[in-house]
């Protein structure tokens, strides 16, 4: 009795599901339409390459395979709360001794056959529920599965965004640096002239040449990172490997469409934690957890199992359907654990440390999104100050070579003068498109952050979302 009853409460106790509570930062917006976030930017070729990767990316097909395991979780963990039942025919052919313990009596023949056909079924009692709190943990598994495939695509997206802005940068400061080199073979043709007649001497001339070539090294590190930029987006978006050796990529030229940047509203959403889908994954996996522990506290109960059996068997195949050769069965039985109770022990410590471990993971998850959401933030504001005083740098940097170089011209300043406020100019004109580069990372990673890059109330599928409701 005092057994029964122990089993019973044990039965009805069950493992808390929800993750722990932690200490959230108060939302400061409302919430944000973040879905396709990169639409944003009003760049067709961007929306395009977004769009090709999360079409063709290797690491989405992967996680969609992921996702696919996951249900084929479900679909055999479901199998155990239904009646097995197998159709069996058999066949076989003996013979007995003549000079066994019970002899033959005369006229019996030692050799004879056997044939039987028939249904069998058996069925566990799911007691305890530890078949339903294994599909329930199957299905929580589905829904994280499903989650990190959501995490993989916002990662793709914010990928293809930053390499396809560095290549943006990229293609800007190549045009900059070639447009200077123009500047600087024309600067080493009128410095020879002068060299030539006498006006200048040889250092002067050596500081054009040299000042050439570092504007040639310059154009060279750019072609290189241009061409490792464009490599990368022909990876992320899935493309052959003849594609990636040789990719053609289409972008936006224009500078202006580089510095102008789309505004964000600054703040936390209200529903940060359901835009984050590492952090709904690790939920669903705390729930599996959970479910897992409940599973393993039911082996230290019995299982009851029924069996039942009809068909026919018969010495002779022609009397295999008649009427006479009809048989069935039916039996129940019970089993009750007795001397492996630790090996239950262990595996329930085993899964209480699992959920333990997730617990840690969950918090530590958290703690990373609003990191990733703090910093981007503050990126977001700081970056679009660098770029405003980068502007107004160059802007006053223009001026004061345009200054230099008629003073040079008039004879009051030496051309060292120039070549320095060329090179100021040059930096600062690179430093500007570097910055503008920068803001639109920022809100990349500011998309990223506040879960940007799904449809979180519609991406994972409904009927595994209400499967897993009951926990």
């Amino acid at each position: 009795m005092i057994v029964g009853l122990a089993a019973v409460i044990a039965g009805c106790t069950t493992t808390p599901t929800e993750p722990p509570a932690v200490d959230l930062p108060p939302p400061t917006t409302g919430d944000l339409h973040l879905e396709r976030w990169w639409t944003e930017f009003d760049d067709p070729a961007l929306t395009a390459l977004v769009d090709e990767a999360l079409a063709n990316s290797l690491d989405l097909r992967a996680a969609m395979a992921r996702v696919d395991l996951a249900r084929a979780g479900v679909t055999a963990t479901q199998g155990d709360l239904y009646p097995r039942v197998d159709i069996g025919v058999n066949a076989a052919r003996s013979r007995v001794s003549r000079v066994g313990p019970t002899p033959l009596p005369e006229g019996f023949s030692s050799v004879g056959s056997d044939y039987r056909v028939g249904l069998n079924a058996s069925y566990e009692v799911d007691l305890w529920g530890k078949y339903r709190a294994a599909t329930k943990a199957a299905q929580n598994d589905l829904l994280a599965s499903q989650y990190a495939r959501e995490t993989v695509r916002t990662a793709v997206a914010a990928e293809v965004a930053r390499a396809y802005f560095g290549l943006l940068a990229a293609d800007a400061q190549l045009r900059l640096l070639r447009d200077t080199l123009g500047l600087r073979e024309e600067t080493v043709r009128l410095q020879t002239d002068r060299a030539q007649a006498g006006i200048i001497g040889e250092y002067d001339l050596s500081q054009a040449r040299a000042e050439r070539a570092a504007v040639i090294s310059d154009i060279a590190v750019t072609e290189r990172l241009i061409a490792q930029n464009e490599s990368a987006l022909a990876v992320l978006t899935g493309r052959s490997p003849r594609e990636v050796f040789t990719p053609k990529l289409v972008r936006t030229a224009s500078e202006v469409a580089l510095l102008r940047v789309p505004d964000v509203p600054a703040g936390l959403p209200s529903r940060m934690l359901e835009r984050r889908p590492d952090v709904r994954q690790v939920e669903k996996q705390i729930a599996a957890a959970s479910l897992r522990i409940d599973r393993a506290n039911a082996d230290y109960f019995p299982s009851i199992s029924l069996t039942a059996g009809l068909g026919s068997e018969s010495a002779a195949l022609s009397d295999l359907f008649s009427g006479p050769a009809f048989v069935w069965s039916i039996g129940a039985g019970l089993l009750q654990p007795l001397f492996n109770l630790k090996n239950i022990e262990a595996n329930v410590q085993a899964q209480t440390a699992r959920r333990e471990e997730l617990t840690a993971v969950y918090e530590q998850t958290v703690q990373a999104a609003f990191r990733d959401a703090h910093d981007a933030l503050v990126a977001n504001r700081t970056t679009r100050d660098a770029l405003e005083a980068q502007k107004e740098r160059a802007d006053n940097l223009r001026q004061a070579y345009e200054l230099s170089d008629v003073r040079y011209k008039a004879g009051y300043s030496p051309y060292l003068e120039v070549l320095d406020a060329q090179r100021q100019l040059l930096q600062a004109q690179t430093l500007q498109i570097l910055a503008a580069r920068d803001v639109r990372f920022a809100l990349v990673d500011l998309a990223k952050a506040l879960g940007g890059g799904w449809e979180y109330e519609t991406a994972v599928e409904p009927a595994a979302t209400a499967a897993a409701k009951p926990q």
